[in-house]
């Protein structure tokens, strides 16, 4: 049965396009491909609605702002750029530089894996990395030459990536003045230079006109 219906078939092809069966299946097969093709190189109109409504859905970015320099400021003001406020610029420092980080707000903003390190010094952190509250600091003394070196990738790494916008303000420490207690026996020792000496006593003068011959005054008593 089936061998008949191809034979029935063959004749058709043959009486209907003058083509040989294997000629009409060849162009057939060109014909499907290249309908493909171009049907590829231009979307249907439900394609572009669907692709359109896509778009309409997709949650529109804002641009990024350009950096803005901030100067010297410190470490406590530095906290204010830690993304908690979107209109102020996402800041990190490193060994005292501040840089502009707000175009990996995905890595350094709230929710973040390194969101901790945002509107801080976090040098040794980093040199160690460490999440520790503790290491969140600009304090890079005592590191071992491993940490160091990591720490060093790191400054490079936001020195090509990163633009910077301002410096940590180094705090002085201040001094306490000396105790009184010192001023009070620096006092003591002083009063006690000046007080006269044992040698010290009348003049050679003033002892000789004690000791010598009586006065006019005695003289006329007797």
């Amino acid at each position: 049965m089936a061998l008949q219906l191809w034979e029935t078939l063959k004749e058709a092809i043959e009486a209907y396009t003058g083509l040989s069966p294997n000629t009409f299946f060849t162009l057939l097969a060109l014909i499907l491909a290249l309908y493909y093709v171009v049907s590829g190189l231009f979307p249907s109109s439900s394609d572009h609605r669907h692709n359109t409504a896509s778009r309409d859905f997709e949650p529109q970015m804002e641009p990024l702002r350009p950096p803005v320099q901030i100067g010297e400021v410190t470490e406590e003001e530095l906290k204010a750029y830690d993304g908690s406020d979107p209109e102020k610029p996402l800041l990190m420092a490193i060994k005292g530089q501040i840089y502009d980080v707000s175009q990996s707000r995905m890595f350094y903003g709230p929710g973040g894996p390194y969101a901790l390190f945002a509107g801080k010094d976090a040098s040794r952190a980093l040199a160690k990395m460490s999440f520790e509250e503790k290491d969140l600091t600009g304090d890079i003394s005592g590191l071992g030459p491993f940490e160091v070196e990591a720490l060093q990738d790191w400054e490079y790494k936001f020195m090509g990536k990163y633009v910077k916008v301002g410096t940590v303000k180094k705090t002085v420490p201040v001094t306490e003045p000396e105790s009184t207690g010192e001023a009070a026996e620096s006092n003591v020792h002083d009063a006690e230079s000046s007080k006269p000496t044992e040698d010290d006593g009348p003049s050679e003068s003033a002892a000789a006109k004690n000791d010598g011959t009586p006065s006019k005054i005695d003289a006329d008593k007797e």
